[in-house]
């Protein structure tokens, strides 16, 4: 059964699940269901982005180092996002980032994910709107959930969210859950976080 997380907890990933060597990041949400006016407009659909900033001795190095709808696959191969969700619609993972953990190059120690909404000032959006989000950790061997972390704090006003984090540590595999709100725009505002 998977370890179900709380803010700011971690875990050992390669303890949880020995001989681990590729992990599926699903990460999820749903848009909050608004009652309208019969005349009211229908709303903009949110378009919600998830990304991985690849981190070296913690600091982002180059701009190959962020993974997301424009920019698939890490130049080492070895972390790939698997494309964009435009609506965040169905159940299960809505957007998803595979680790191949041994082909990841030695001097990265960190794999940050994020989720910002797509022009969420213009837009007038922000994470008020959305509900059930989640950051969970797959062991792609038999698609077995080895850890979840549902989100559950007041976002009102966040335009993005600091999911959780992959890391080595003494030759481990862990995961952070961080569940951060921030007001960066775009994901060039949250990078900069990490330069």
């Amino acid at each position: 059964m998977a370890v179900s997380l709380q803010k700011g907890q971690k875990i050992s990933l390669s303890k949880e699940s020995a001989g681990l060597s590729k992990v599926i990041v699903g990460l999820g949400w749903d848009e909050v269901n608004v009652k309208r006016g019969f005349f009211a407009p229908k709303p903009q659909a949110i378009d919600c982005d998830a990304s991985a900033i690849v981190l070296t001795n913690g600091k982002l190095m180059y701009k190959e180092d962020l993974i997301y709808f424009g920019n698939l696959r890490h130049p080492s191969g070895s972390i790939v996002h698997m494309g964009d969700n435009l609506t965040g619609a169905g159940d299960g993972d809505d957007e998803q980032i595979v680790i191949d953990l041994n082909s990841v190059p030695q001097d990265i120690d960190k794999v940050v994910f994020v989720v910002n909404i797509y022009d969420a000032y213009k837009r007038k959006q922000n994470f008020s709107m959305i509900q059930n989000c989640f950051i969970r950790i797959v062991d792609a061997r038999g698609n077995k959930e080895i850890c979840r972390y549902n989100l559950s704090d007041n976002y009102d006003g966040m335009t993005a969210m600091i999911f959780g984090e992959v890391y080595r540590h003494n030759g481990e595999w862990k995961f952070n859950a961080i569940g951060q709100g921030t007001a960066d725009g775009n994901l060039g505002e949250l990078a900069k976080r990490y330069i």
